[in-house]
């Protein structure tokens, strides 16, 4: 699997989705910046993203509404929602962005150590629930391919087993069949 993992980065001042690109620079993530809340909504019909790192207070669409959003559509609403803001004043917005789903809440200024931590930890349980979904896929196809033989088997068997004097060539056809997937 070669898929990379993405993050969602989310702030109407160009100058912290700079800022923000650079701290995450390094890490097995690609961002993907965007200025509103609409646009991180559009961004989201299109890509899958292993975090989002929202800023709570851009104007038209906040961080709060663009979350409840995010949250209550099916694709998205398991994607962690990291909140920034430079208001630490107000002790209510982290209260609102949890209520609104977000995992963390961060304020301005932040150890952006700290943020690499956080994201990477998204990152890597994206990647392992990738690979799990991988695993488990390929698992069905083997079942899958295990009751087609094990039919055929049976199928097989009975042929030989019958007085039908075309029961050997059929049933090694039905053989051939399912050992190259062929249909019947």
């Amino acid at each position: 699997m070669s898929e990379v993992a993405k993050a969602l980065l989310v702030d109407d001042r160009r100058e912290n989705l700079l800022a923000l690109e650079a701290i995450l620079q390094g890490l097995p993530v690609r961002s993907v910046a965007v200025e509103s809340g609409e646009a991180a909504l559009k961004q989201l019909l299109v890509d899958d993203f292993a975090v989002i790192l929202l800023d709570a207070q851009m104007p038209d669409m906040d961080g709060f509404e663009t979350a409840s959003h995010i949250k209550r559509r099916e694709r998205t609403r398991h994607v962690p929602i990291i909140f920034l803001t430079a208001a630490d004043r107000d002790a209510q917005l982290a209260l609102r962005g949890y209520a609104v789903g977000a995992v963390d809440y961060l304020t301005k200024p932040f150890d952006p150590w700290v943020l690499r931590a956080k994201v990477s930890v998204f990152v890597e349980l994206w990647t392992k629930t990738r690979q799990l979904s991988a695993q488990s896929e390929a698992v069905r196809e083997r079942e899958a391919r295990w009751r087609v033989l094990s039919e055929a088997v049976d199928e097989a068997t009975t042929l030989l087993r019958s007085d039908d004097p075309d029961g050997r060539a059929r049933a090694v056809e039905v053989l051939e069949q399912a050992r190259w997937g062929s249909p019947s």
